[in-house]
């Protein structure tokens, strides 16, 4: 009766993992379908302030990563690119090193809101978080709101999500040198994937903001799904050579990715 009642627990096991893998291959299928024919929109405006050099060099690196996925992109700076019909044949909306005023118009804006509010995907790349300082909805959209950052230094990164697309790659702990982006208005919603270790940073402010809100931590990077859009956002991102290192490109790939799956997947990370 023993080896009958273990050779039981063994059947259950083996089929427990059957259906673990059935699962996962459905869900890798349905991602793959839905990522198949991706067309993404690669937008950099930038209002009146400080506009990033790295633009450039992040431009060229989305679209490498747009040609070696195989979706079709556009790139553009200009706002008029917001109307309903335009901006409906895109998966994915990135703003890269967006900042200050992004759009034009009251009307873009509407239409941005639009596309979000009807399941489109985001993606916010470093300073895009200073982008629509005005737009409390913009700032909840991306997940936060640009405070300050201290000075270009080297600090180390701490994995908070290891299962996600765009941090499964790294490691538990990663030696990174970038602007720390501070943020405020931070929508409550959010899953932090990356956080840097406030340790490993030198800035005689941070006592003042961000203090010990968030314990040694602080969030850099995230994903979640807000007012019927997907979002993902990363701080990291100033220096143009970083858009040539292969961890930050499949960081950048795999919040494309899980920007772009539709909700019938939205379980699938």
């Amino acid at each position: 009766m023993e080896k009958l009642h273990t050779a039981g627990q063994a059947g259950k096991k083996v089929k427990k993992c059957v259906l673990a893998t059935i699962i996962a291959l459905t869900a890798m299928l349905l991602a793959n379908e839905c990522l198949a024919d991706g067309n993404v929109l690669i937008y950099t405006k930038n209002g009146k302030g400080y506009k990033h050099e790295n633009v450039p060099a992040s431009v060229e690196c989305l679209k490498k990563i747009c040609k070696d996925n195989q979706w079709t992109y556009e790139v553009t700076d200009n706002a008029s690119i917001f109307t309903a019909d335009k901006i409906s044949k895109f998966d994915v909306l990135v703003f890269s090193n967006t900042n200050n005023e992004t759009f034009d118009t009251d009307e873009q804006k509407k239409v941005f809101q639009d596309y979000i509010r009807h399941g489109g995907g985001f993606v916010g790349i470093h300073s895009a978080c200073g982008s629509e300082r005005n737009w409390p909805w913009f700032w909840a959209n991306l997940g936060g709101k640009f405070v300050r950052h201290p000075k270009f230094q080297p600090f180390e990164i701490k994995v908070i999500d290891s299962r996600h697309a765009s941090s499964a790659h790294l490691p538990e702990v990663w030696k990174w040198q970038d602007e720390c982006y501070f943020m405020n208005e931070l929508n409550p919603g959010i899953h932090v994937v990356l956080a840097v270790d406030l340790r490993t940073i030198n800035d005689d402010q941070k006592e003042k903001y961000p203090g010990r809100v968030f314990g040694d931590y602080f969030p850099l990077a995230w994903y979640q799904e807000f007012d019927g859009g997907r979002q993902w956002y990363t701080a990291l991102g100033h220096d143009p050579k970083h858009y040539q290192d292969k961890n930050f490109i499949k960081h950048l790939t795999g919040g494309i990715q899980w920007a772009m799956i539709k909700t019938k997947t939205e379980n699938v990370k």
